[in-house]
C-alpha cells in the first residue's frame, strides 16, 4: 500500500470526530464524509504502521443512511462534514460517537447512567448567529470563506449554508467594497497584508454587529468602506475594526476599535435583553440554546433558595435565568469585556441576586470556596479544553453535592468524568444536543451527584 493508491473498502463505522472507518485487509482506513454501509473508491493521502486516511472517489454502492445527491467532499457540501447524513441518522450518530468516547475515555459504565437521544433542531440551516472568515486572494479577486480541511487554503461558497441570510449578506457586499478598495489581503507566511478577517454576529431582532479584523491601523480606506457599508444597511447596528498583529491564528487582535453605531447589539433569552460585544462568548444558535438551557436547568433538584456558581459564565446567560428562582448566583468570567457587558445587562434588567466575579475560573472558584461562602450547586460551561483537575480536585473537597456541567466537546467532557468519578462523584445523567446540525460537533450536558 501506498500514499496515491486507490482501493475499494466498505465503511463499517462513524468513530468520534465524525469520519468513516473501513478496513482494507487490516489496514484501518479512515474517510471523511463517508457513511456506514458506504462501498467506496477511496484515494489513500495518508499512511501509518496501522491506519490510513483517504478521500471519496466515488461512491460505488451508498449507505442506506446517505442523504441524497452524488456529492462526497467536504467542499460540496459547503464545509459541513456531516451532511452526506440524513438529518435524523445525523443524531443518532452523535449519540453514539457521545457513547463511545464516555466509554473508551471516561471508562463510565453505560448501563448504569441515562443517556437520552439527540436533542434535534428544527432548523438546520441558517442557524449560526456567529461567522468569522478568512480572507484570501484568488484570481486577483479577495475572497472569504472556509479553510479546506488540514489546511489553510481558503475556500469561498456562494451561500454559507449554516449562518444567518443577513451575515451572507453582508459578507457578499463587504468583499465588493473591499475589492473596489483594492486593500491588500494578509499573507501569513510573510505577516503582511492588511485584511485578516471578517466577523458578523447577527441577532432573532435580525440586526448585526460587523467586526473587520486587519493588520497595521485603520486608514481612510477601511473607515470609508465600513462607512458605505453601515450607511447602506439599517440592519447593520454596530461596526468595529479589530487590530491583530500578531502571527497567531486565533482571529480577534487585542484591541477592538468601536467605529460606528452601538457598542453592543442585543438577543433576548427567557425575557432577558443580553448585551453582547465582539468579544462576547454567545451561544452561536439561540434556538438550540434554549432547549440546551432548559435541559441544563432541568438537571437541577431544585433551584430555589439555593446559592449556585455558574463557572466560565460569558456574557452571564446562565447565570441570569438562574438568578430568577436561585437565592443567590456567583457568575465568573475569565474576559472582561463579557463581565462588562453582563454587568450592564443585569442592572438593565434589574437583577439584583448576582455577584460576576472577572478572572480565571480555577483561581476565582477556589476563592469562593474558600472564603467561606455556602455553595449549594454548580454549574460548568468551559471552552473546549475543559475544566483544570485542580477546579476538579478543590470541588471534591467541599460539600457541594450537585453539579451540571455543560460541554461543547464529548472528548474533555469524558476525560473529566473520570477524574470526577474518582473523586467521588458519579455520573447519572447524559444528554447530547444538536446545536450545530450538518457538522460533526456536539454538545453535551451531564449531571453528576457526590456519591454517598
Amino acid at each position: 500500500m501506498k500514499k496515491g493508491n486507490i482501493v475499494e473498502i466498505k465503511i463499517d463505522k462513524i468513530i468520534f470526530g465524525g469520519e468513516g472507518l473501513g478496513y482494507y485487509g487490516d489496514l484501518a482506513i479512515f474517510v471523511p464524509m463517508s457513511v456506514p454501509g458506504d462501498v467506496l473508491e477511496v484515494e489513500i493521502i495518508s499512511l501509518k504502521k496501522t491506519y490510513g486516511r483517504a478521500l471519496i472517489k466515488k461512491i460505488i454502492t451508498p449507505g442506506i443512511d446517505r442523504a441524497a445527491g452524488d456529492k462526497i467532499s467536504f467542499e460540496e457540501h459547503h464545509g459541513c462534514d456531516f451532511a452526506m447524513l440524513k438529518y435524523n441518522e445525523q443524531l443518532k450518530y452523535k449519540k453514539l460517537m457521545v457513547e463511545d468516547v464516555l466509554s473508551r475515555v471516561g471508562k463510565v459504565d453505560l448501563d448504569k447512567v441515562e443517556i437520552s437521544d439527540t436533542v434535534g433542531a428544527e432548523n438546520q440551516f441558517n442557524y449560526r448567529n456567529k461567522v468569522i472568515e478568512p480572507f484570501a486572494r484568488k484570481n486577483g479577486k479577495i475572497i472569504s470563506g472556509f479553510f479546506k480541511k488540514r489546511s489553510h487554503e481558503v475556500f469561498e461558497v456562494e451561500e454559507n449554508i449554516l449562518q444567518s441570510q443577513l451575515s451572507n449578506e453582508i459578507i457578499s457586499r463587504i468583499k465588493e467594497l473591499l475589492n473596489e478598495a483594492k486593500l491588500s489581503v494578509y499573507n501569513e507566511k510573510a505577516h503582511k497584508g492588511i485584511l485578516r478577517h471578517i466577523m458578523v454576529r447577527t441577532t432573532s431582532f435580525n440586526e448585526a454587529m460587523v467586526v473587520l479584523i486587519i493588520k497595521g491601523k485603520v486608514d481612510s480606506k477601511i473607515e470609508e468602506v465600513l462607512n458605505t457599508l453601515y450607511n447602506e444597511n439599517d440592519k447593520i447596528k454596530s461596526v468595529y475594526v479589530s487590530i491583530n498583529n500578531k502571527r497567531t491564528n486565533f482571529a480577534l487582535g487585542e484591541q477592538n476599535i468601536h467605529l460606528l453605531g452601538e457598542k453592543y447589539i442585543k438577543e433576548e433569552l427567557y425575557g432577558i435583553e443580553f448585551n453582547i460585544s465582539p468579544t462576547s462568548f454567545f451561544q452561536i444558535n439561540i434556538e438550540q440554546t434554549k432547549k440546551l438551557y432548559e435541559k441544563a436547568i432541568s438537571y437541577f433538584d431544585d433551584i430555589k433558595n439555593k446559592n449556585i456558581v455558574d463557572a466560565y459564565s460569558g456574557t452571564g446567560t446562565i447565570a441570569m435565568i438562574l438568578s430568577k428562582d436561585a437565592n443567590k448566583v456567583y457568575a465568573i468570567e475569565i474576559v472582561e469585556s463579557a463581565t462588562r457587558a453582563a454587568l450592564k445587562t443585569s442592572a438593565e434588567n434589574k437583577i439584583e441576586n448576582i455577584e460576576f466575579i472577572n478572572g480565571k475560573a480555577e483561581e476565582k472558584l477556589i476563592e469562593l470556596i474558600e472564603t467561606g461562602n455556602q455553595i449549594d450547586s454548580i454549574i460548568f460551561d468551559p471552552p473546549r479544553k475543559g475544566i483544570a483537575q485542580n477546579i476538579l480536585e478543590k470541588l471534591s473537597e467541599t460539600k457541594i453535592k450537585e453539579v451540571v456541567y455543560i460541554s461543547c466537546n464529548p472528548s474533555t467532557f469524558a476525560r473529566d468524568t473520570q477524574i470526577l468519578e474518582g473523586l467521588g462523584y458519579k455520573l447519572t445523567k447524559v444528554c447530547p444536543l444538536d446545536m450545530f446540525p450538518n457538522t460533526s460537533h456536539i454538545e453535551v450536558v451531564g449531571k453528576f451527584l457526590k456519591k454517598g
